[in-house]
């Protein structure tokens, strides 16, 4: 029992760190590119697609090489390594085109390492013989605790203007780096003596799993998904602070306090994650994912018809939902791949999971949405429509899960989700 506890505090430290480092720079980055730097605002929408253009292809391939040639452990820390030597390279960085390139470098070698924290976390759990669905919520919790705990602190120490949010993000990143030494070895399972061929020598065989009709139409809506998250992280701060072009509500709490507005976000997933050992074993993977679905359209209708003043329940509440819609699909979707892959391609499906939502999804949501944007829901005094952009949304998600409800076949299974712990 102690051995087990003492698994648990170890990647609970894990996952604090993993979103400690992220949650350093990603929401106050705006701020020093238009405060601290003056760069132009054109450029600024290019910083975010480097998240999506490195999952394009590096989580599938880390974790092709964590399944086949390095612990899984030992490519988590040479990733974090360089990722903090990105980070600190970053800081000194003058000019907005040069920081475009280092922040891309520095998301390849971090994003990859997102899908690989939860196979060492999955792979530690399973070799002391503990319930995965029960024990990881839990701990992927204090991954979020992380993000909150980096955004406040990076605020109340002054540094949310300032180049020190990357030498912070850096410093944990590189701390992280060398902690993740210290966890159980998780080795490469996919060594199959005799076998020669190059698509498993590559691992290409991850890619296969197209051929299953139903992951391959899990993975095509894991895509819709990330869109609708690139929608909610893109326009959900400056929709809130555009408030304060109405008289009315210029002086409004939701104006002064905006990102700690949507911090509420953050503060409810630490909540969902905790409740989805219940709802797996429950109502099973499919229903809990269009319980996802449902909080998607219910997060944008909400934002929708909210504003400052009587209707601000809304908007706090769209807040609260975000932690259904982005836990439940995410952390149910990734407990999907686990126990419906063999152990040979299991951490090069995750990363394919990943590249779905983080990468071809966010990419697409960012640039399509942008689109739309531009061409119908601005005025020509620049201002924007919310209510109809937020609408759009809210149909774009009820489409999806009108859709993923009949296309997607799931029969629940409680002793296959208990199994995951063998």
């Amino acid at each position: 029992m102690s051995s087990s506890l003492n698994l648990k505090y170890r990647l609970i430290i894990m996952s604090f760190l993993q979103f400690f480092v992220w949650g350093s720079w990603l929401i106050t980055v705006a701020n020093y590119w238009f405060q601290t730097q003056n760069w132009e605002a054109d450029k600024f929408g290019a910083i975010f697609s480097t998240m999506g253009i490195a999952s394009l292809f590096m989580p599938a391939l880390a974790g092709i090489i964590a399944d086949k040639w390095i612990d899984s452990e030992k490519l988590y820390s040479a990733l974090h390594l360089l990722s903090g030597i990105s980070l600190f390279w970053l800081a000194s960085v003058d000019n907005p085109d040069t920081f475009f390139y280092v922040i891309l470098v520095a998301m390849i070698f971090y994003m990859p390492t997102i899908a690989l924290s939860n196979s060492v976390a999955y792979s530690s759990l399973k070799k002391y013989n503990m319930d995965v669905v029960s024990n990881f919520p839990p701990i992927r919790v204090f991954g979020t605790i992380g993000f909150i705990a980096a955004m406040w602190i990076v605020n109340l120490t002054g540094n949310k203007s300032s180049e020190n949010q990357f030498y912070i993000a850096a410093v944990a990143s590189i701390i992280l780096a060398l902690y993740s030494l210290t966890l159980p070895k998780c080795p490469p399972l996919a060594r199959e003596k005799g076998d020669t061929s190059l698509s498993k020598a590559f691992g290409f065989e991850a890619f296969k799993l197209f051929k299953n009709k139903q992951m391959a139409i899990f993975l095509i809506f894991s895509m819709f998904l990330g869109a609708a998250l690139q929608l909610t992280n893109a326009y959900g701060d400056v929709f809130l602070d555009d408030f304060k072009k109405i008289p009315e509500f210029a002086n409004s709490q939701i104006v002064r306090y905006s990102t700690i507005i949507m911090s509420i976000s953050q503060i409810s997933e630490t909540l969902f994650i905790l409740a989805i050992p219940f709802f797996l074993k429950r109502f099973g993977i499919k229903n809990v994912m269009l319980i996802s679905m449902a909080a998607w359209v219910l997060r944008f209708g909400l934002f929708a018809y909210g504003d400052p003043g009587a209707h601000v329940w809304m908007i706090i509440l769209s807040c609260i939902v975000y932690g259904m819609a982005f836990d439940f699909f995410n952390i149910s979707g990734s407990l999907y791949v686990e126990t419906t892959t063999t152990p040979a391609i299991r951490s090069a499906a995750q990363g394919l999971f990943m590249m779905m939502t983080n990468g071809i999804g966010a990419i697409l949501g960012s640039s399509i949405s942008g689109l739309l944007i531009q061409y119908y829901f601005t005025n020509a005094d620049g201002s924007k429509d919310w209510h109809g952009i937020w609408l759009s949304f809210a149909i774009y998600a009820l489409v999806i899960l009108i859709a993923f409800s009949f296309a997607f076949k799931h029969k629940h299974n409680p002793e296959a989700i208990k199994e995951t712990h063998h």
